[in-house]
């Protein structure tokens, strides 16, 4: 249990005190670097994504710390309705199996969808579910499902500009939805993205972003002249 801590949140729809369990940074180390930033660990013990939700053991409500803790009314209305009526008491605060993160983000997706989330904090849900569906439980289909639901979310991010109010700049999201895109094998929008990040008016703050997104361009660029010499 050394590499874990314990936190205690309370739940914005009931008022309920709980603690769940983190992964002490220390203990986090990852062993690889996808191009999208999805990291792999050495362990389930030691994979920070397994614990990135928080569920309210009292009425099935969940989150990341990236939700906003504001709910109007007709939000708390929705969630006692669609998932408190329904939640029967469960303690997601333990160390947990990967099927249990898993039902643990499905709960959090359909929190943030009653909720309204912004886009960028749903993108991220998805995006970071995709990833265990990677490295985890090595299931592709499952993993470009929540891929292209992640892209879709943070496109609709950029045309609404709701990520201006979280921790992501605008140059990292357009290389994100370049690199999903190009993982979904969707070229032309993944090389459309890419230049906005090689082109972008910021681009000396974030020189290496700007530098992975070349090295994508002109990955998919070589790779398109492959196939269309072959």
């Amino acid at each position: 249990m050394d590499q874990y801590y314990s936190r205690e949140i309370t739940c914005d729809n009931c008022n309920h005190a709980y603690n769940t369990i983190k992964i002490k940074s220390r203990f986090i180390r990852p062993l690889t670097h996808d191009t999208d930033f999805c990291s792999t660990y050495h362990s389930e013990e030691t994979n920070p994504l397994l614990y990135y939700v928080s569920v309210c053991p009292q009425c099935g409500y969940a989150v990341t710390d990236e939700f906003s803790n504001k709910l109007t009314a007709e939000s708390h209305s929705a969630i006692r309705t669609k998932i408190q009526k329904h939640w029967q008491y469960k303690d997601y605060g333990m160390i947990r199996s990967v099927n249990t993160a898993i039902n643990a983000y499905k709960l959090a997706i359909y929190s943030g969808i009653i909720k309204k989330e912004a886009a960028v904090v749903m993108a991220g849900l998805y995006l970071r579910l995709a990833w265990i569906y990677r490295t985890v439980e090595k299931n592709a289909t499952q993993e470009k499902r929540f891929l292209k639901l992640a892209v879709d979310q943070f496109e609709l991010s950029y045309s609404t500009g709701d990520f201006e109010d979280k921790a992501m700049s605008e140059i990292k999201l357009l290389y994100l939805i370049g690199d999903i895109h190009s993982r979904l094998g969707n070229e032309r929008q993944a090389i459309r993205y890419f230049q906005l990040v090689i082109q972008h008016k910021k681009k000396e703050k974030e020189k290496l972003l700007v530098d992975k997104a070349r090295d994508r361009w002109y990955e998919i660029r070589a790779a398109s002249k492959l196939q269309a010499t072959s």
